[in-house]
C-alpha cells in the first residue's frame, strides 16, 4: 500500500544547500532539514521520516557515520548520501555494507536527483507492502498453528502427519497391518451419570480421559475414540513397534493402577468405588481413512477390533479386570502372570474363543 505523502530529511551543515534543496523539492515532498548528524536524529525521533538524504562531509559527524547510526535506530527509511568524488570509496563501501541505497556526486543535478527520490519512493513503498505481507503471512500462520493444535487434540499427531503427505487421490487407501487394539469401558456408567450432575459427568470424562490417555500414550499407543465412558486404543498404528502386545498390557495394567486417583476424588460423591473392564486383541486390521469428501475419519477395521470389543464385554462380570486373546497371551506369558478362562462364545464368533485374565507382571 502506497504512502499517501513522502516525507524527506535533507541533513547539509550549509545553509545554501538547504535552502536550494527545499527549493527544488518541496512541491512534490515534505521535507525536513537539519544542520547536522545530531539534529537530524532529533528530527527523526519526532517525524516518520521515509527518506534521509545526507552530506558527507560535515563537522563532528560524517555522512556515512550519520547515516549508520540512521540504520540502527530507524532502519525502515531509506538513505541516500551527497558527496565529492574524493569520497567516493568510502560510500561504495558504505553501500555494500548496507549503510546508505545510493550515493549522489556533488555538486547535484536535479533531474538526476529527482530520479533517485523516486526510485527511493519506489522502494520504500515496496517495503511497506512487503512488511505488511510478511505480516498477514504470520498471522496466517500463527492462525493455522492453532487450527493443527486444536485439530490434532481430535485427531492423533501420527494421523495429521500421515493424512498431510497423502494426496487426495490415495487418502482412502488402508493398509493392512498387525496391530493391538485395546477397549477400556466403565461398569455401571448409567447409574453413575444418574448421582452426577451434567457438569459433574462432563468434569469426570475429562479426568478419566486424561489419565488414561497418558498410559496410551506411554506405552506408544493412540486413542482411535473415546464413545461415551469407552475408550478405544490402538498400538501398531500409524507407527508401528515390535513389541505392540507388551505395550498394550503394561499400559492396561497402568490404567487400573490409575482407578486410585478416580477413587479418591470421586467416591465421596458417588458412594461406590469406579470400575473398568479392558480387553486386548492382537491381529491383522485395515487401517486408513474411512469416510467421504465431507468429513474423513481414521479408522481400523476387522475382526481383531470387532473381537477386542467382544473380549472387553466379558468383564462386565468380572469387574477390574484385564483380558486378553490367546493371540496376546502368546506374545506376553513370558511377562505376566494370567489365569486361562474356559473357552467362551462370543457375539458374532462361531467358534469359542480362549481369553486369559492377566494378575500381575512376574
Amino acid at each position: 500500500m502506497s504512502v499517501p505523502e513522502f516525507n524527506i530529511l535533507y541533513v547539509d551543515d550549509e545553509d545554501q544547500n538547504l535552502v536550494s534543496f527545499k527549493a527544488s523539492f518541496r512541491r512534490e515532498y515534505n521535507i525536513f532539514t537539519a544542520k547536522s548528524g545530531e539534529d537530524g536524529l532529533k528530527l527523526l525521533g519526532q517525524q516518520n521520516i521515509h527518506l534521509v538524504i545526507s552530506d558527507q562531509r560535515m563537522p563532528n559527524m560524517t555522512g556515512v557515520q550519520f547515516l549508520e547510526k540512521v540504520r540502527n535506530e530507524f532502519p525502515d527509511a531509506i538513505r541516500i548520501i551527497l558527496t565529492g568524488f574524493s569520497d567516493v570509496a568510502a560510500i561504495i563501501e558504505a553501500i555494500n555494507s548496507g549503510q546508505v541505497y545510493r550515493y549522489i556526486t556533488k555538486p547535484w543535478e536535479e533531474t538526476e536527483l529527482r530520479m533517485t527520490i523516486e526510485n527511493s519512493r519506489y522502494l520504500f513503498n515496496l517495503q511497506n507492502q512487503n512488511k505488511k505481507l510478511l505480516h498477514e503471512l504470520q498471522q496466517k500462520v500463527t492462525e493455522q498453528e492453532k487450527i493443527l493444535r486444536i485439530f490434532m487434540k481430535y485427531v492423533p499427531e501420527h494421523v495429521v502427519q500421515k493424512a498431510v503427505n497423502q494426496s487426495e487421490e490415495t487418502i482412502f487407501e488402508g493398509e493392512l497391518q498387525h496391530i493391538s487394539v485395546l477397549f477400556c469401558d466403565i461398569r455401571g456408567f448409567t447409574p453413575m451419570s444418574e448421582v452426577l450432575a451434567p457438569k459433574e459427568v462432563v468434569n469426570f470424562l475429562n479426568t478419566y480421559y486424561s489419565l488414561m490417555t497418558e498410559c496410551i500414550k506411554r506405552h506408544n499407543g493412540v486413542v482411535n475414540q473415546f464413545v461415551g465412558d469407552e475408550i478405544f486404543a490402538t498400538f501398531g498404528t500409524p507407527v508401528n513397534y515390535a513389541n505392540n502386545e507388551e505395550n498394550a498390557v503394561f499400559c492396561a495394567l497402568e490404567m487400573m493402577s490409575k482407578l486410585e486417583c478416580l477413587n479418591e476424588r470421586y467416591k465421596p460423591m458417588l458412594g461406590y468405588d469406579i470400575q473398568v473392564g479392558i480387553g486386548i486383541n492382537s491381529g491383522e486390521v485395515v487401517a486408513g481413512n474411512l469416510g467421504c469428501e465431507e468429513r474423513i475419519d481414521f479408522s481400523v477395521t476387522g475382526d481383531t477390533v470387532n473381537t477386542g470389543k467382544r473380549i472387553e464385554m466379558i468383564t462386565k462380570d468380572y469387574p477390574n479386570t484385564v483380558l486378553i486373546s490367546e493371540s496376546v497371551y502368546n506374545k506376553t506369558f513370558h511377562l505376566f502372570r494370567t489365569e486361562a478362562f474356559e473357552p467362551l462364545h462370543v457375539k458374532g464368533k462361531r467358534d469359542k474363543i480362549q481369553v486369559y485374565r492377566v494378575v500381575s507382571k512376574k
